[in-house]
């Protein structure tokens, strides 16, 4: 069992940014793929970014690419979400998600990732 807590979410304006942490225990961190996705109102949840275990790969879905970084540091079990110039259409709530994965991979979907957080929302302002 892998207990996910995210934190770092708030209200920002268009332009701004926040790191977004997602606090993992409970199983060896560094041998989980991890992922953030987001849900706005009425909407599905989407994928945003994922990392592999060892952080060599990463995957940003295309509206994020460029502002938005992910990383991990697996020493403090943590995996981080980097946002830059925010847009009020990021606007969401946003959940970070893990999955035990001996390859060193990612994962895109929501079906990939066995393990979710809570969510923190991030409301951006225009």
């Amino acid at each position: 069992q892998v207990q996910l807590v995210e934190s770092g979410g708030g209200l920002v304006q268009a332009g701004g940014s926040l790191r977004l942490s997602c606090a993992a225990s409970g199983r060896t961190f560094s041998n989980y793929a991890m992922g953030w996705f987001r849900q706005a109102p009425g909407k599905e949840r989407e994928f945003v970014a994922a990392i592999s275990w060892s952080g060599g790969s990463t995957d940003y879905a295309d509206s994020v690419k460029g502002r938005f970084t992910i990383s991990r540091d697996n020493a403090k079990n943590t995996v981080y979400l980097q946002m830059n110039s925010l847009k009020p259409e990021d606007t969401a709530v946003y959940y970070c998600a893990a999955r035990f994965n001996s390859k060193d991979g990612v994962g895109i979907t929501t079906d990939f990732y066995r393990y979710w957080g809570q969510g923190t929302q991030v409301t951006v302002s225009s």
